[in-house]
């Protein structure tokens, strides 16, 4: 995975309530078996006519916005407990989900593919909706070392909460598997250590 640090960015804003993960991607493109590609069903049937022309109300396909933030509303990831759901996110190039509220098998599955969920007051999200329609270029800045969320704009900022396991992994880019690989000489030195009977 990548190294997150900090990233400053536009963002696109998705101010809809109990968004879950068949609208994320819908079940029909489950199929894969590798990660690539899902960015292209993202949001899929919000995003596309039956006949796939693109609906052009939807904000995704609206040239205003860009960035690799996504602010969503409420309750963002609800549902089934899918991992491709953070997969097309990701894929389709958003760094952060920002929300007042995540599921937590969303969260998990988020943290475990390189995608930082952050979790703010509802108040702080009314702001940052209020900025992006305001000013489309507004930047945001996320910084993960000092776990703090900040509007480049206006000044306004918040400090977000993360496991400090999951942020050792996300500064290094690493999965569980890399960090198991990263301890790799200490846990041959215990083995070292270790009677065999």
């Amino acid at each position: 995975m990548e190294k997150f640090k900090t990233l400053i960015t536009t963002a696109i804003p998705l101010p809809m309530e109990d968004v879950d993960t068949d609208q994320i991607i819908p079940a029909r493109f489950l199929k894969a078996t590798t990660r690539d590609g899902f960015g292209d069903n993202l949001f899929r049937d919000w995003r596309y006519e039956q006949d796939n022309v693109t609906k052009k109300d939807f904000v995704l396909n609206n040239p205003t916005y860009t960035g690799n933030i996504l602010v969503a509303g409420k309750n963002f990831g609800c549902g089934s407990s899918r991992e491709h759901a953070a997969w097309a996110l990701f894929d389709y190039g958003f760094k952060v989900v920002v929300s007042s509220f995540f599921a937590d098998i969303f969260k998990g599955n988020a943290l475990n593919n390189g995608l930082l969920p952050i979790t703010v007051s509802p108040e702080f999200l009314h702001e940052l909706f209020s900025c992006i329609e305001k000013n489309s270029q507004t930047e945001i800045m996320v910084d993960l070392e000092a776990q703090r969320i900040a509007i480049l704009d206006n000044g306004k900022y918040e400090d977000f909460e993360i496991g400090s396991y999951k942020k050792m992994c996300l500064l290094n880019g690493y999965d569980d598997i890399d960090f198991l690989i990263s301890k790799k000489d200490k846990i041959e030195a215990f083995e070292k250590t270790q009677t065999i009977f």
